[in-house]
């Protein structure tokens, strides 16, 4: 069992026993997600932990939309309840960048794309590729294309 895994597992267990619901019922969907990514295709195998990473990101993003979801929707309760779930998953993600971090990745990659010829809208696509790796997991894609846009066309 990879190192995060294991921790989810460990995780799991003392809430059950501490009787902390909502981390509990949190971590349980979580591992449920991750084990149907471990069976999915051919053959059962292990996820690494880059792979149970992308896993809670893609679970902590089902729950910062299903909150906004239900906050348009005028069901308060429910929404707290995905913010809550939400922060308990952040606790297993890097840390995310601050909006000026992300911002001085994306004027440097700007520079470099204008540098190798880039220009208006078309260089989008060419800065997306210089700031991905850099970013990684620590910022949503939705808000770096943001930021890309703001600072290209800006």
């Amino acid at each position: 069992m990879t190192t995060l895994k294991s921790k989810l597992q460990d995780d799991l267990n003392a809430a059950i026993k501490g009787r902390d619901e909502l981390r509990s019922s949190t971590l349980r969907m979580t591992l449920a997600a991750i084990t149907t990514q471990e069976v999915a295709g051919k053959e059962k195998r292990e996820l690494s932990d880059d792979e149970v990473q992308a896993v809670i990101v893609k679970e902590a993003k089902k729950r910062r939309e299903a909150a906004e979801a239900f906050d348009k929707g005028g069901r308060a309760e429910s929404a707290a309840r995905e913010k809550a779930e939400g922060e308990v998953l952040a606790e297993y993600l890097p840390q995310q960048l601050s909006d000026a971090e992300l911002e001085q990745i994306v004027a440097q990659a700007v520079e470099e794309a204008k540098a190798a010829g880039a220009e208006g809208g078309k260089a989008m696509g060419q800065v997306m590729k210089i700031v991905k790796p850099k970013v990684g997991d620590r910022a949503e894609g939705g808000r770096v294309a943001a930021t890309v846009k703001r600072l290209l066309l800006g």
